[in-house]
């Protein structure tokens, strides 16, 4: 472990890399305070310039931006009572009551420093639990594989939003894209329609631009707010924060726990962990803490959670290749297009930039707290900007950055494209974040499964003569039933209580 960290010192000490994570945290701090945007619209727009970089400095721009991020949406929900991502929304219940108090700024910076500690709880397991879990994983097989990638397209359909059913159909569409192309195995050509421009199938970039980007500024512009300028408090956090936020140091590490836990969960994400945390810190709280009036101890729950998040969702991502949400499942399409194969073998091949990748993890979470505690009046002045100069600029930039990857406008027309097909799922509730990860994970699934049955002499049988393989069979089995379960339920208690009189409904 020390010696992969010792090995990342040489990538990660260059000034090229430290300025990059740095200005990763501003601008994930700008894209997590605007409403609609968030953490995972500003990895996918700031995509097509990472990739250009050098490996560690691209990705370390990538990840201080899902850092910073996942704590920007503090700032509105604290001021503006608007949660800037959905993972913000626990902080609102004690973070605006504090606002309307007068102590927006004290809020701010116990926010800032809560999620500055937790990503650092949240770093330390994934250096000391992803190099263990990649070494038990290094033992594993295509059959292995195979099942890890089913598991992980799974559990992501099931917890996505909107139903179950409609979770698979996006993953399985996500899933045919990823056979468009070139056959890796018999070089044959699929579903190219005789076009040059598809033999490589779609630029991942390309695809959840359109898909993200494009459908959520048509969102956005549909609204009837484009001119509103809201009128704000300028806070100005201090230092003195860390100290305000250490006072509750055992409220910090559980919900740090929790956030870890919840991160490493496949499809869990920072919105389930920090409403888990926050209930948790409430359960333990006096009532003299007044939860849901301005307590200190909630907004450091949840934001302590929401960062010690993407520490947890880091471990599978890096060890297995498994993501564990959509913005760590666009960290691994990124690693993938650097041309990085995360899971055991990144482990053993390429220990140093592994060591690298920790080193930026941490320093993000250090930068996050004084690059907050410096440019939180920055931010609160750019919500004063109407929509209307905003998203004109965001769709600037879509576009610039997709034309960029490969000078094409095939690439353009791709994304525009998969807009339109956001657009649509989006008004249909079909979740969007299974396509990303079919797209992602269907290629290593059909590699693995057709290795598996190449190696095996009876067939399908592989995947149960393994002992790995066949308890992550039997944990696919265990999920699917006991969501049937709760679905049956849940279905029934709706049908009963339709079928009540309207008079004891009443």
């Amino acid at each position: 472990m020390f010696e992969t960290i010792i090995g990342g010192f040489d990538l990660f000490f260059s000034p090229l890399a430290i300025a990059l994570t740095f200005a990763g945290i501003l601008i994930g701090l700008l894209v997590g305070a605007l409403p609609g945007l968030g953490p995972l619209m500003g990895i996918i727009l700031l995509l097509p310039v990472a990739i250009s970089l050098p490996p560690l400095a691209g990705m370390g721009f990538l990840i201080s931006i899902f850092v910073g991020g996942s704590c920007g949406g503090a700032i509105s929900a604290i001021l503006l009572r608007i949660p800037g991502t959905p993972i913000a929304a626990a902080t609102l219940l004690d973070g605006y009551p504090m606002a309307q108090k007068g102590e927006a700024s004290k809020a701010i910076g116990i926010a800032l420093a809560a999620s500055s500690l937790g990503g650092l709880v949240g770093g330390v397991v994934l250096i000391v639990a992803a190099p263990v879990l990649a070494g038990f994983a290094s033992r594993f097989a295509p059959p292995e594989y195979t099942m890890l990638a089913i598991t992980g397209l799974l559990t992501i359909s099931l917890i996505s939003e909107g139903t179950f059913v409609k979770g698979l159909l996006a993953c399985c569409f996500g899933l045919l894209l990823s056979t468009i192309g070139t056959d890796e195995f018999s070089t044959g050509y699929r579903f190219t329609f005789g076009s040059h421009h598809m033999l490589n199938g779609f630029h991942i970039v390309a695809v959840v631009v359109g898909l993200f980007a494009i459908s959520e500024m048509t969102f956005q512009m549909a609204r009837d707010d484009l001119m509103d300028k809201p009128k704000l408090e300028i806070a100005r956090p201090s230092l003195k924060a860390v100290v305000q936020t250490l006072r509750h140091w055992k409220n910090l590490l559980r919900s740090s726990a929790v956030g870890v836990f919840f991160g490493s969960l496949p499809g869990a994400g920072g919105d389930i962990s920090s409403f888990s945390s926050y209930a948790v810190a409430k359960s333990f709280a006096k009532p003299e803490e007044k939860y849901g009036e301005g307590a200190e101890g909630g907004v450091v729950a949840t934001e302590a959670a929401n960062n010690a998040t993407v520490g947890g969702t880091l471990v599978p991502t890096l060890a297995l290749g498994i993501p564990g949400d959509a913005s760590s499942a666009m960290l691994l399409g990124a690693l993938l297009i650097l041309g990085f194969i995360p899971g055991p073998e990144m482990f053993l091949m390429q220990p140093d930039f592994v060591g690298g990748l920790f080193l930026v993890y941490m320093a993000s979470n250090v930068m996050l707290f004084f690059a907050g505690i410096l440019a939180a009046p920055f931010f609160i002045r750019v919500l004063l900007i109407p929509k209307a100069y905003l998203i004109p600029t965001i769709l600037i930039l879509c576009c610039i950055g997709t034309f960029a990857l490969q000078g094409s406008v095939f690439d353009l027309m791709v994304m525009l494209g998969f807009g339109l097909i956001g657009i649509l799922f989006r008004l249909a509730k079909y979740p969007l974040a299974p396509i990303v990860l079919g797209l992602i994970l269907g290629p290593i699934l059909e590699a693995n499964l057709r290795r598996s049955l190449l190696i095996s002499r009876d067939g399908y049988w592989i995947f149960v003569d393994r002992p790995v393989a066949a308890a992550l069979i039997v944990i696919d089995v265990v999920i699917l039933v006991g969501f049937a379960v709760v679905s049956v339920r849940r279905w029934r208690a709706a049908k009963q209580s339709c079928g009540l009189d309207p008079h004891m409904r009443d």
